[in-house]
């Protein structure tokens, strides 16, 4: 194989790199319908009530996850903000059978649960501020 070859093929691998990797970042953080789901607090690890009247904010992290701290951050901050709102952060660290449940292939994920405990919007990565509030909207207008 020639230099001028091999360097071409160097630069082809690179650039299908960059390539994926951008089309990643890009849906890293993304809101995007999920299959509706019914999630109790029990199916959680959480007690009764621990969930908002209006909307429920799930997050799955672990311990070594560096943007969960973050995303707690912005899920709380939501919850804080929007009335009948509530904020539930479930460590998967020692619960592989939640993360099975759940489909759960990455943290921060993040489910948005209706009134009703049903999931309608599912983050995979870092949640934005603007895509949680967007989600929460969207909730406010399918029951409207």
């Amino acid at each position: 194989m020639s230099a001028a070859l091999a360097g071409a093929v160097v630069l082809a691998v690179l650039a299908v790199a960059a390539a994926i990797g951008a089309l990643l970042r890009r849906r890293d953080g993304r809101a995007r319908a999920t299959r509706a789901r019914s999630v109790a607090p029990a199916d959680i690890g959480e007690a009764a009530g621990a969930f908002g009247t209006r909307a429920t904010l799930v997050q799955f992290s672990t311990e070594m996850c560096s943007r969960c701290p973050a995303a707690r951050r912005v899920l709380a901050g939501v919850a804080a903000e929007v009335d009948g709102v509530a904020h539930v952060d479930v460590d998967l660290t020692h619960r592989p059978d939640i993360a099975r449940a759940f489909e759960v292939l990455q943290t921060p994920t993040t489910l948005v649960l209706d009134a009703a405990g049903v999931a309608r919007t599912r983050i995979g990565g870092a949640p934005r501020r603007e895509d949680v509030i967007a989600a929460l909207d969207t909730l406010e207008h399918s029951h409207a």
